[in-house]
């Protein structure tokens, strides 16, 4: 029998892409979006591969509905052996612009959402001896960047919880492993939240940003990120760390080489220069 994936936040971008790619490669896939209403691309795109999705709702930030999702795929398709942590949101502020709740907001979605599914889908998975889970992160899960606190915060903190549980799974047959994209063509930036008042940061802020719309300007296509966590959640090589692109790879290198931080530092500065 082919195995199951659970993929959330895949109405648009790299979830929807990841999705298709998943079930073109044989997987029985469980798609999940917010809203299905919006499922309308994800429908099309895999009516264009050839495949057949199982599309349900689910805000992953609603635990309960987590739960209750999780018993009906275990229902309906007799177990998951597959989990991809796709759902995220972005946000743009520094810290005395950020208010607690959408720090909180931050970590709910891009943390404790992860961490939650990941905790629902581990006894199957330890029992049966068989299972995946691939938490997509960012290059802002290794890289701190000016004005985005709250999200780098929220990345690398699901990236430590990861990496902490890899090996203690990893005996009972469970592979854990994280995905990190730079910057990805999609829907992403748009919903990113951004401060009110600007207030003494206007200028560093606008250097940001003027930086971060060139990167995205030349961005790797949501589909080929979508395919490298396909990849990830199918390789029969296993390694924690995986990155989508080669400008992904450069930046997460650079990252975990510096030992003092100067490095990052030096890059990050001239982001902010006005």
């Amino acid at each position: 029998m082919p195995d199951v994936a659970l993929v959330t936040g895949t109405s648009s971008g790299i979830g929807l892409h990841a999705a298709v790619e998943l079930a073109r490669r044989g997987l029985t896939v469980v798609a999940t979006m917010r809203d299905t209403a919006r499922a309308g691309a994800l429908r099309e795109a895999a009516e264009a591969a050839g495949v057949v999705l199982d599309v349900r709702a689910l805000d992953v930030v609603d635990h309960a509905a987590a739960e209750g999702l999780v018993d009906a795929v275990a229902a309906d398709h007799g177990r998951i052996d597959v989990l991809v942590n796709n759902a995220g949101r972005g946000c743009v502020g520094t810290a005395e612009q950020l208010p607690m709740d959408v720090i909180r907001d931050q970590l709910e979605i891009n943390y404790l959402a992860p961490v939650h599914l990941a905790r629902l889908v581990l006894p199957g998975m330890r029992e049966r001896g068989h299972g995946r889970i691939v938490t997509v992160t960012s290059v802002g899960g290794a890289v701190g960047q000016p004005f985005a606190d709250a999200y780098c915060g929220a990345k690398f903190a699901v990236e430590g919880f990861m990496q902490s549980l890899a090996p203690v799974v990893e005996p009972f047959g469970v592979r854990v492993s994280i995905v990190e994209p730079a910057a990805v063509a999609s829907e992403f930036v748009a919903n990113v939240e951004r401060p009110a008042d600007v207030g003494a940061y206007g200028a560093q802020l606008e250097a940001y940003l003027a930086r971060t719309s060139g990167a995205f300007a030349g961005a790797q296509t949501a589909a080929d990120a979508g395919a490298a966590i396909a990849d990830a959640a199918t390789s029969t090589a296993y390694r924690f760390r995986w990155q989508t692109s080669e400008v992904a790879v450069r930046f997460v290198g650079a990252s975990l080489a510096d030992l003092d931080g100067e490095r990052v530092l030096g890059v990050t500065r001239s982001w902010v220069a006005g």
